[in-house]
């Protein structure tokens, strides 16, 4: 790959030559019209505009959709897993000396890289979704060696995070969009540090059905973001719109018929306030930029898929060579919903907890107590991806 003058940038210089680009992307954003509060229909729905806006544009941007109390508690969750992570990466103890968070999970629960790098990009990383390298500036001199890029089983490692995940509003959404036998796919949580984060090259998420017979727009699934903090465009998911319509896209030639540039045109930030939440159409284009600003940016990241989209294919996140999503196997990993709604349940008692029809006359079978806990573990292991 040709040597860019980006790659040689200060974060600061960085952030400055970054400027006029989230700007432009910024005010495109707002004339799109797909953001704002959640809107149901009586029978529990999401609006019929806030569908045909996700269809269109592939993304749409829910604002104050997480109350402040349930933020706090997930703000201290993030800040208990980051105090309670390795010392180093591979280092079995926290800085404090106790055995680091996740010690005993299959998974790593931390995912480590270098301040301001792009890990993926022009790898074979993640079946190779992304093509193209981003631009890596250059960390001030205090920088640490490595930063926790993301982290990892949310549901086990923090409450919080198990009881969001069974949020109803959000599972309404994922109802309304891929019907009531949806199915869970995995979950990540994005730390973009101030002056630090690492970026996420262009990609499509979807690996499985591009050249299937029934292949449509929605068949990969979405993607949620719940946002612990504000949201700017310079520490933001960026999407191009529209893409999930297109089918696999060249990202390597388009960044190319952008002079090797990753500002690509027409695409927009998905910046909002603390609270709200994010969902993208796993075929969309889309990445997010080295974090060259001063603001932290830690997304909950959860997808969803259809049942139909699932059952008898082959796993693309491999676990074993004969890993295929029978009934039962996705009736395990979609468990973990069951649990996560009676967890909230418990918590927020005063909330109408939502109904998940795979598990209707089962609820009993999958409370949130000591026989969970067990169940729960090593939930990762059985994460489902197309």
């Amino acid at each position: 790959m040709a040597e860019r003058q980006s790659d040689y940038l200060s974060a600061e210089q960085h952030a400055a030559e970054m400027a006029d680009y989230l700007a432009a992307g910024r005010a495109r954003a707002l004339e799109l019209g797909n953001r704002g509060p959640l809107r149901l229909t009586a029978d529990g729905k999401l609006h019929p505009d806030i569908l045909a806006a996700y269809d269109e544009h592939g993304f749409y941007v829910f604002e104050g959709l997480i109350h402040e109390t349930e933020l706090g508690e997930l703000r201290a969750g993030i800040e208990e897993m980051i105090e309670r992570a390795p010392v180093h990466p591979g280092a079995a103890l926290d800085a404090a000396g106790r055995p680091a968070l996740g010690s005993d999970i299959t998974r790593d629960s931390y995912l480590w890289t270098r301040p301001l790098a792009d890990p993926v990009g022009g790898t074979a990383a993640n079946g190779g979704r992304h093509p193209a390298k981003m631009a890596e500036p250059r960390p001030d001199a205090q920088a640490p060696e490595k930063i926790i890029y993301m982290m990892f089983n949310m549901c086990e490692n923090m409450e919080a995070g198990l009881r969001v995940y069974g949020h109803p509003d959000l599972l309404a959404i994922a109802q309304s969009i891929n019907g009531p036998d949806f199915v869970p796919y995995n979950d990540a949580i994005f730390v973009k540090q101030p002056g630090l984060g690492a970026s996420v090259a262009w990609h499509q998420d979807g690996l499985t059905h591009w050249d299937a017979p029934n292949w449509d727009p929605g068949i990969h699934g979405f993607n949620f973001q719940v946002q612990l903090y504000d949201c700017t465009p310079a520490n933001c998911l960026w999407v191009v719109p529209g893409t999930h319509k297109l089918g696999k896209v060249d990202i390597k030639r388009m960044v190319a018929d952008n002079g090797g540039s990753d500002q690509l045109p027409g695409a927009v930030p998905l910046f909002c306030a603390a609270g709200g939440v994010t969902i993208v159409n796993r075929q969309a284009l889309h990445c997010s930029f080295a974090n060259t600003s001063e603001n932290l940016r830690v997304s909950l990241t959860f997808g969803f898929h259809r049942h139909s989209a699932v059952l008898g294919q082959r796993g693309a996140i491999v676990v074993s060579a004969d890993d295929v999503y029978d009934e039962a196997r996705i009736f395990e990993r979609s468990s973990v919903i069951a649990t996560a709604i009676d967890a909230r349940a418990q918590r927020f008692p005063d909330e109408t907890p939502f109904t998940y029809q795979p598990f209707v006359g089962l609820e009993d079978q999958f409370r949130w107590d000591e026989a969970g806990r067990a169940r729960l573990h090593d939930y990762s292991q059985k994460d489902i991806g197309i």
